[in-house]
């Protein structure tokens, strides 16, 4: 371990290890960065940067690239930095290989596949000025955190304790993380909040849409909303339910939006009760829900024979539709070996008149 805490004393540089800003009501500025060894068919090295859960800048083994076009105009106009941040990248991909390194030699690991990954950033609440901040390694497992607090690392993981009781005594690796997490972190998300406020403090509502495939619950999905603070959740009579529901994960889209989704069990609800229930979508800083009833005739599916409304008035409909394409299937077949039966007719007409 002694190697590895030689090493981390050397990766004190954060000047460039923070980057980039937030949006609405609490911001956030995060770094990931994901060492591996191991691993085919990727690179041995990616830093992505994120704000507000909104990938800003992406950094693999070779360079640094910006993810949002307002970050393209950035780049152009500050060269400089970005080519100090493509530098910093690089020197994490090579203190996260001999990181790697050291870690396989002093736990005597035979496994083939490594995975060394940093968490750290910070979030701001720009009404009450409350700044939280985070910093954790880990390494196949849970490793190192950082609390700010006590300005102690913590790990849960047995064997990392005597690296930890290392660093804490350490004189000048502590004051740095410290100084990376209260001051710089902060300054970065302004600069960026600053610059990219007109993307990034904007209010997008989504597009709400029940679905449904074939014996699953109604989903309600909500798409193309910003920013990513929501709460999302199935009501009934005004009530939230809390059972018979599934809340889904907020996923990001390629247009900077995101996404989400609740389910809904049909099982547990009855057929004269479908009125009582709706769908309800909360966007931070929104005071207006946005909220969808429970209609069969509203939800989507992607089954032709799975209607979400199978009523008196549509079923005929239906079996009539089905008549029709069983009577043109039967037509084109019958068409089709009557010509068939016909050519074969005048081919044996031929051949007898042959040999005649």
């Amino acid at each position: 371990l002694l190697s590895l805490l030689l090493l981390l004393q050397d990766y004190q540089d954060y000047s460039l290890f923070q980057q980039i800003s937030c949006c609405a009501i609490n911001h956030s500025l995060r770094f990931i960065l994901t060492g591996s060894a191991g691993v085919t068919n990727l690179p041995e090295f990616v830093s992505v940067v994120k704000v507000d859960e909104l990938e800003m800048v992406y950094c693999d083994s070779k360079r640094a690239e910006p993810k949002q076009d307002w970050l393209k105009f950035f780049k152009e106009n500050n060269r400089e930095h970005v080519s100090a941040y493509t530098a910093e990248c690089n020197k994490n991909r090579i203190f996260f290989r001999k990181t790697i390194n050291v870690l396989i030699k002093c736990c005597s690991q035979t496994q083939d596949i490594h995975i060394f990954q940093r968490m750290s950033g910070c979030e701001w609440d720009d009404a009450t000025g409350t700044v939280n901040t985070f910093d954790q390694y880990h390494y196949d497992e849970n490793f190192i955190a950082f609390d700010l607090e006590t300005e102690t690392l913590t790990t849960p993981t047995p064997w990392a304790r005597n690296a930890k009781h290392e660093l804490d005594s350490n004189k000048i690796i502590i004051p740095n993380i410290k100084s990376y997490l209260t001051q710089e972190c902060l300054v970065w998300l302004k600069k960026y909040l600053d610059y990219g406020k007109s993307f990034l403090l904007r209010t997008v509502l989504p597009s709400v849409s029940l679905l449904q495939k074939r014996c699953s619950p109604v989903s309600c999905h909500a798409t193309g909303f910003y920013p990513y603070k929501v709460d999302m959740f199935w009501r009934k009579d005004g009530e939230e339910l809390h059972e018979d529901v599934g809340k889904g994960e907020i996923l990001p889209n390629n247009d900077g939006t995101f996404q989400m989704s609740v389910d809904l069990k049909l099982s547990s609800v009855k057929p004269e009760d479908w009125s009582r229930y709706d769908c309800v979508f909360q966007l931070s800083g929104v005071k207006e829900d946005v909220v969808t009833k429970l209609d069969k005739a509203v939800i989507r599916t992607n089954d032709y024979f799975i209607l979400a409304s199978p009523d008196l008035t549509t079923t005929p409909i239906i079996v009539a539709m089905l008549v029709l394409t069983v009577c043109l299937i039967l037509g084109t077949v019958f068409i089709t070996l009557q010509t068939v039966n016909g050519e074969r007719g005048k081919v044996h007409s031929v051949c007898i008149s042959r040999f005649q």
